[in-house]
């Protein structure tokens, strides 16, 4: 057979089936095609709309939709008017892919010899339509066409009703997880609030004197007591934030102010895995307006997270600024860093970057979920890079940095 050379021919082949794409692609690109190939429908449309091929091979049989579905959303798009586009099937859809707007048919098994001339064929003559059709035939063209719309219509009506059953599932179950946090919070606080209050009567020694030995027990106690109503505190807030039921109250503060005390909430625990911090915190004060208690508190995780993931004897640097319309906090710290992939997911609710049973790092996954939903009520941002982007001078050793920004002033609605 005389060998066509048409190197300036664009062919988009989409059919699902793997080899039937790489034998269609053999025998074209040897004809001297530019071929480009698509798996499903949609990709199919995509890949129509960035190559503007100068002709389509469509399967009519796709998995994600048929090739009716196909031809439409093409033909519906003013950018896909003009290219042939080929069913490769069964020659009893013929009327129907005409009635679509296909332009022809290449029949199934297909004829390799023949292949490569009937897609030049096509590519230059598109489709060759009947110049006089009678009425009967329009007519007949017109009811498949409208038969296919109603299958069409019928086929999104299910997956619409699909996805809003799916949509109504997730809803409910989202609604279920809510109130069981909230309830085992709940449940979990009630005991703890006489606990943490006769613990601090006997540290105080409200009930008598304490031996040294009885003070380092009861100090222990206290501490592991405290941990646990920290969590269940971060838990029954991120509960209500995620359900709008946490309220701010914004009034003056000094942001400086928020984050030395910050600071000073978490030193215990800085002294504890005896990790060095220092610090840039300007002495004159930050003026802003918003809620200090609970920026206070997302500051406290940022700090936290440091304390976490730093090694003993780690190192750790707290800096605020101010940039013209907001305020910012950063904490960088010597610890492992984060990989790449999961810099934004620190933030999700309940994620862990180990989340085996023998992860190396403790936590629940809350402090810094927490952190955002507090900063992103205020219309600010908080966000992680490893390594820094920018380093402080003197702090190259900053493996991580996680920071956050506040506008000076709040919205009070």
């Amino acid at each position: 057979m005389k060998n066509i050379k048409e190197k300036h021919i664009r062919v988009l082949h989409i059919d699902n089936d793997s080899d039937e794409r790489r034998l269609v692609h053999e025998i074209l690109m040897n004809h001297g095609f530019h071929v480009s190939d698509a798996s499903t429908g949609i990709e199919g449309i995509s890949k129509t709309f960035a190559l503007f091929p100068q002709i389509i091979l469509l399967n009519m049989e796709l998995p994600d939709m048929d090739g009716y579905e196909v031809i439409l959303k093409i033909r519906g798009d003013e950018r896909g008017t003009d290219v042939p586009i080929i069913a490769m099937g069964s020659k009893e859809d013929y009327k129907m892919i005409l009635a679509v707007g296909g332009d022809g048919i290449i029949e199934k098994p297909i004829n390799i010899s023949m292949l490569p001339k009937q897609v030049l064929q096509f590519s230059k003559e598109r489709h060759i339509s009947i110049v006089s059709q009678s009425s009967d035939t329009r007519a007949e063209e017109s009811g498949l066409l409208l038969l296919q719309g109603h299958k069409i219509a019928g086929k999104l009506t299910d997956k619409i009703e699909e996805l809003e059953r799916a949509n109504r599932a997730i809803l409910q179950a989202e609604k279920v997880r809510s109130d069981f946090y909230r309830n085992i919070s709940h449940e979990l606080s009630t005991p703890l609030t006489p606990a943490v209050g006769y613990l601090n009567m006997l540290l105080n020694e409200d009930l008598g004197e304490l031996t040294a030995l009885q003070v380092k027990a009861v100090s222990s106690i206290s501490r592991g007591v405290n941990k646990v109503r920290a969590l269940v505190e971060n838990l029954l807030d991120v509960t209500a934030l995620s359900t709008g039921k946490m309220s701010f109250f914004s009034r003056d503060y000094d942001f400086n102010m928020q984050a030395r005390e910050a600071l000073k909430l978490c030193s215990d625990q800085f002294k504890d895995r005896g990790i060095e911090v220092d610090f840039s915190i300007p002495k004159e004060p930050f003026e802003g307006y918003g809620d200090s208690d609970k920026l206070k508190r997302a500051m406290v995780q940022l700090l936290e997270n440091a304390v976490k993931f730093c090694k003993p004897d780690g190192r750790v640097f707290i800096s605020t600024r101010y940039a013209v319309d907001r305020f910012l906090f950063l904490v960088y710290d010597s610890g492992a860093g984060i990989p790449e992939q999961e810099l934004s997911a620190i933030f999700k609710t309940f994620y862990q970057i180990d989340g085996s049973p023998t992860r190396e790092h403790g936590g629940t996954g809350l402090g810094l979920a927490l952190a955002r939903k507090i900063i992103e009520r205020f219309g600010g941002d908080i966000w992680a890079e490893s390594p820094p982007t920018s380093y402080v001078t003197g702090f190259e050793w900053a493996k991580t940095m996680v920071g956050l920004w506040v506008p000076i002033r709040v919205s009070s609605s």
